[in-house]
């Protein structure tokens, strides 16, 4: 019996607690997607197929596959076209998006609108930066920027209180976002967030970004993958460009984590500002 086990029984509540928490199963169009682009030599025809067999995702991708984000040449006016000039993992990688926002919907009936609208512009700005910068492949900056936060939207169907946890936790000024969602409520956005992207076959690089998003001790560590360590630094970019643009006068995870960033990405806080700027006419835009 456990109560002979101290060990066991200290681990049990926070087993149930993650127990709990509702992680939608992974889409079967998705996993078909993952199984392709896992071949050898992965069909654009077969990728095409399997998104046209959902008429309304097959859409939706169109329109968000022929935003300027993206940097098509051209508007897109099929899935082979768009497949064409954006190419196979960027179009799986949309698609992916999509899929995440149909799965992870609220129970509770709190609106998940405005989350949903700041982890696309996100993903944008992820992808933006990484094409600018010459970062990283821009797909894998993509799903890391919308899955991040999706901890978030779990956490919120779980614990009716979690939203005011959050809203502290964003405006602490010196400690993790993270250990404020420790203390009150034993787990945490990224920890949630991971384990979906686990679940769901994202990749090992972005599952582990996505834990470590808000661990900007992580940059500085040259024994940590390169591409975690770009992502959380990039991370830090798009969430200051996406708080100037809600109005925000400072972003307190860049006061956090952005002298960090400048010295890996070997910017100074000029560029950055460049940048920020460069963001902020594309999302008005």
């Amino acid at each position: 019996m456990n109560m002979h086990n101290p060990a066991v029984a200290a681990a049990d509540p926070v087993e149930a607690l993650m127990k709990s928490i509702r992680i939608p199963p992974r889409p079967s169009l998705l996993a078909d997607l993952q199984q392709e682009l896992a071949r050898d030599d992965p069909a654009p025809a077969a990728i095409s197929r399997i998104i046209g067999a959902d008429v309304g995702m097959a859409g939706a991708l169109l329109k968000l596959a022929n935003s300027s984000f993206y940097g098509a040449t051209r508007p897109a006016k099929s899935i082979d076209q768009a497949i064409a000039f954006l190419g196979m993992n960027q179009v799986a990688a949309l698609m992916a998006g999509l899929l995440a926002r149909q799965a992870i919907t609220s129970s509770s009936g709190v609106s998940l609108a405005q989350f949903w609208e700041l982890s696309t512009r996100r993903a944008q700005a992820m992808v933006f930066l990484s094409k600018r910068l010459h970062i990283g492949a821009p797909d894998v900056a993509h799903t890391f920027g919308l899955f991040c936060d999706t901890g978030v939207a779990l956490l919120l169907d779980r614990f009716a209180d979690y939203g005011a946890t959050f809203d502290a936790a964003t405006h602490e000024p010196l400690r993790r976002v993270t250990e404020i969602e420790d203390e009150r409520h034993n787990t945490n956005h990224a920890a949630i967030g991971c384990l979906l992207a686990r679940n769901w076959g994202l990749s090992s690089e972005v599952t582990w970004a996505i834990l470590h998003h808000h661990d900007y001790q992580v940059i500085d560590d040259a024994a940590s993958d390169d591409t975690v360590r770009s992502l959380v630094a990039l991370s830090l970019v798009a969430e200051r460009a996406l708080q100037a643009c809600q109005g925000a006068p400072v972003s307190l995870e860049w006061q956090k984590g952005g002298a960090s960033a400048c010295a890996y990405l070997s910017m100074g806080e000029d560029e950055v500002s460049d940048l920020v700027d460069q963001l902020l006419d594309c999302f008005t835009h």
